[in-house]
């Protein structure tokens, strides 16, 4: 397995290099320069800052000291936030992205594995049909959509919680945002986790355990649960992911200060260096959330060997 894994992240640098340089050229020939703004800019002092970050140098030779700098650590300097590293900007957003994302994500699993299973376990009840209209609604109305009917009940009516705002990880702050990621997945992970319990629960092996007499709660956590939750663990990378980076519309509603907010800045400001790093960073994780993904299969499944 270690040999696999080894030869997965060798595999990615050709991966890392394509996106980069694809990104990178697509970013330049972009019209407009980071500098543009409505009021012109001196000519001198726009030579100045060309000078300073080698926007006066062939496109080659830009590419070649953005990706010396890359293989040191260094993501470059913002072009936008004055005196701020694109390293800085990250280090500063990505613990409010994880704590959001990744906390919604890990209650989301444990809720979404428990409805799925109790739905499947109970076909056709009240529980199966709350179940499927959680699912259901979650699947079609968008965040969008969602994060601010959460902010009119809970916080305009209600009260309970405030609208939007950051407060160094307060607990109040959190509980909207991670709601919606929360119903999104688990809208997911529940209609995933049902069918895929329904399925083993008809196999053969199942049906001889069910005969022995092993009762239904031994049957399902001992027998049934790991075969179940492999279309679960296929969705969890995507899902990290987008719990993670795709809170673009999240902390756009809830006025968050993650890396959400930075793709939007960065991109609208042509801010090279910050767009490249985040996409630098998303591909990172995106690799390595995909490996524990296929690594977690040969934990849940004895047959699947690397």
């Amino acid at each position: 397995m270690w040999t696999y894994a080894l030869r997965r992240l060798l595999a990615t640098i050709p991966t890392l290099l394509a996106v980069i340089t694809l990104c990178y050229v697509l970013l330049h020939l972009t019209p407009g320069g980071p500098f543009d703004t409505e009021q012109k800019i001196p000519e001198a002092v726009l030579a100045n800052l060309n000078a300073k970050y080698h926007l006066n140098e062939p496109l080659w030779k830009q590419y070649l000291l953005y990706m010396g700098g890359l293989l040191q650590g260094d993501l470059g300097a913002s072009f936008r936030y004055e005196d701020w590293s694109v390293n800085d900007l990250v280090a500063k957003a990505l613990p409010i992205s994880a704590a959001i994302g990744g906390g919604s994500l890990l209650i989301a699993i444990f809720v979404g594995v428990a409805l799925g299973t109790l739905a499947a376990l109970k076909q056709n009840s009240l529980a199966d049909y709350l179940t499927m209209m959680v699912s259901s609604v979650g699947s079609v109305f968008p965040s969008f959509v969602i994060g601010p009917l959460l902010i009119l009940v809970f916080a305009l009516w209600l009260r309970l919680a405030p609208a939007g705002g950051w407060d160094n990880f307060a607990p109040r702050y959190m509980v909207l945002p991670m709601s919606l990621l929360i119903f999104i997945n688990v809208a997911t992970i529940a209609r995933v986790m049902r069918g895929s319990m329904i399925e083993v629960l008809s196999s053969n092996f199942i049906r001889t355990a069910r005969a022995k007499g092993l009762p239904m709660r031994t049957l399902v956590l001992r027998h049934a649960m790991k075969p179940a939750l492999l279309p679960v663990v296929s969705l969890i990378g995507p899902m990290a992911i987008s719990s993670i980076t795709s809170a673009v519309v999240t902390e756009s509603v809830f006025s968050l200060p993650g890396l959400g907010k930075l793709i939007v800045t960065g991109a609208s400001n042509r801010d090279y260096t910050l767009v490249l790093g985040l996409v630098v960073l998303v591909t990172v994780i995106t690799v390595l959330f995909n490996l524990l993904v296929d690594l977690a299969y040969a934990l849940l499944d004895p047959k699947i060997r690397y």
